[in-house]
């Protein structure tokens, strides 16, 4: 059977589109709720039709012209909207036979409809520990059902087994958004106090309920027992089939495969599904969380510090490159080749990183530097750009040594110092970089107290 054979074709339109479906789903909602005090889905057209005008006054609401009917005010609109209501079938209008008054009912189908849009914007907060309570209390209390065990005790256990399974995953399907919601990446302020908010929130303290004071555990081996004792009870199984045959209108055999059914699932879900159901909710709590704690840490870490700023001075000097050597004379300009790439190692590889983005401008100290400290620094600066051991000297040590035999052996190589040998070791450690190899001989050589083992090194 079609879902449009049982309900009006054009029971969805008005939420459909139009430009007006926020007005139709609002006022859907404010009959809904005029209903609640009443002892039925029952009521005067005039108390719906004022409570429609006020909501429509107060929003300054003014609907559009309906094909051939125009609107007076707020209470001719207020009208039009129930008739319309009337007409895809949320409502049915009926005259009292005493007083002749006119009377709203809210049909079937349109409680289900407003208790889907109340639902969607206020969800409810399942609680997960009550079904399993639910279920033990039925099967534990055998005289609540012994009337009828099929409608009152299978039927109870069963539903609340098949609605704690599908909450549960429901929550391990959508445990990421609960969760990112939480860990929204803003500030370091910001996201402790989302988790804060989290952890005291209605979710982990029902979730710790479930995995506490109502854990299935507690309640498993009971549960198991009974189950079992309910399906080798023979006139038990009779009584319940054939009260299932009657509420669901089976034939016996039908009945029969329904009852062992309901008891295989309660028992599978109570036994097993329900374990792994929470291990995956378990497992995603935790990564998920630790994905919020290494936010943190880099959210703490990404703070400016001393090493920042020289950061962003150097990016600033390597920005500023050409305005640099246009102010300083060429030797020292020498001192600041920051754009050349001259050896790249694999372990030096980073990922890009999203910068902080800029709230609010700061105000940052600047000091001057006299004439004497200008030439101090310049002058510390040469002592630490001159690097003897550096790539490029090193190949310029190793082509002077390989000249003539285009390779050079350990005893053929000065080392009488300790600079002597930090220059063989430095020529070994860019040997391949400036295309040169390296083979390992037999024994060491001894310099200043420091062992250094034979090798051979040549031209590729």
């Amino acid at each position: 059977m079609n879902l449009f054979d049982i309900i009006p074709s054009n029971f969805f339109n008005l939420l459909a589109g139009g430009g007006n479906q926020r007005i139709y789903s609002d006022c859907m909602s404010i009959i809904y709720e005029q209903y609640e005090r009443e002892i039925s889905y029952r009521i005067q057209r005039a108390v719906l039709r004022d409570a429609l005008a006020v909501y429509l006054l107060e929003n300054h609401i003014s609907l559009e012209e309906d094909g051939e009917e125009e609107y007076t005010g707020h209470g001719d609109m207020a009208s039009g909207l129930l008739r319309r209501f009337c007409d895809c079938g949320w409502l049915e209008e009926e005259t009292d036979d005493n007083t002749y008054e006119r009377h709203i009912m809210m049909t079937e189908r349109g409680i289900m409809l407003a208790e889907f849009i109340e639902a969607l914007k206020k969800p409810e907060t399942e609680e997960y520990s009550g079904y399993i309570y639910q279920i033990f209390n039925t099967i534990k209390n055998k005289d609540l059902w012994k009337e009828h065990p099929y409608v009152n005790g299978l039927k109870s256990i069963f539903k609340n087994s098949k609605d704690l399974a599908n909450s549960l995953k429901k929550l391990s399907t959508f445990i990421r958004k609960i969760i990112e919601k939480m860990v929204i990446e803003e500030t370091l302020e910001t996201l402790t106090e989302n988790l804060i908010g989290y952890l005291d929130g209605s979710f982990i303290r029902e979730y710790a309920r479930l995995t506490g004071q109502q854990n299935i555990h507690i309640y498993r081996g009971q549960i198991k027992k009974e189950l079992e004792r309910i399906k080798r009870d023979d006139g038990l199984n009779e009584r319940m089939i054939a009260e299932c045959m009657t509420e669901e209108a089976l034939s016996r055999e039908e009945a029969a495969m329904t009852v062992t059914d309901m008891l295989q699932a309660a028992k599978q879900f109570i036994l097993e599904d329900y374990d792994r159901i929470m291990r995956d909710i378990k497992h995603k709590i935790t990564v998920y969380m630790q994905v919020a704690v290494g936010r943190a840490r880099f959210l703490r870490n990404r703070d400016s510090d001393d090493k920042g700023l020289v950061e962003n001075v150097i990016k600033l000097l390597a920005q500023k490159e050409e305005e640099l050597r246009s102010v300083v004379t060429p030797e020292e300009a020498a001192l600041f080749t920051l754009e050349r790439y001259e050896y790249i190692s694999r372990e030096s590889i980073r990922y890009p990183r999203k910068l902080k983005a800029i709230r609010s401008a700061t105000d940052t100290q600047v000091y001057e530097m006299s004439e004497e400290d200008l030439e101090e620094t310049i002058r510390r600066q040469k002592k630490e750009a001159d690097n003897p051991y550096s790539m490029k000297n090193m190949k310029c040590y190793l082509d002077a040594l390989c000249k003539e035999k285009g390779y050079v052996k350990t005893e053929d190589m000065p080392l009488t110092t300790r600079e002597d040998l930090l220059c063989a070791l430095s020529s070994v450690a860019y040997g391949k970089e400036n295309g040169y190899i390296t083979e390992p001989e037999e024994g060491y050589v001894e310099t200043d107290s420091l062992l250094l083992r034979r090798f051979k090194i040549r031209r590729k």
